[in-house]
């Protein structure tokens, strides 16, 4: 049997968030969409078609907000999207460094995901 890759949806793309915010501005960001995107929020004048794709996208905030929202899901998700999409290096306590490409450029200082130790990216 062939090892597929399921095509998973971005997350933090939908949250409009990036890997490296911190749990409150994940929250944040989902209050906000949420409270725009709601059903109950909506207009009554608003056409069908626009309300089922406003419904639709209130469910996909419900659904990355679950993920990301959630220590553990968060974690694992991370782990899945890093493949292509980040660097890890793993350290003597048996936790990973962890970097997201997109943010080499950004950050200098990597913390263990489950010590107090950091490593310095020199580029």
């Amino acid at each position: 049997m062939a090892c597929e890759r399921i095509i998973q949806k971005d997350w933090y793309k939908i949250l409009g968030a990036k890997p490296s915010d911190s749990p409150a501005e994940l929250k944040r960001k989902y209050q906000k969409l949420a409270l725009l995107y709601h059903p109950d929020k909506q207009k009554a004048d608003v056409p069908a078609g626009e309300v089922e794709e406003r419904v639709q996208r209130f469910i996909e905030i419900d659904q990355a907000w679950k993920i990301l929202g959630n220590e553990e899901t968060k974690k694992e998700y991370d782990l899945q999207q890093c493949d292509e999409q980040c660097y890890t290096l793993s350290c003597r306590c048996g936790g990973n460094y962890t970097v997201f490409k997109s943010e080499t450029r950004d950050v200098s200082l990597v913390c263990c995901d489950t010590c107090s130790l950091v490593i310095e990216i020199l580029q």
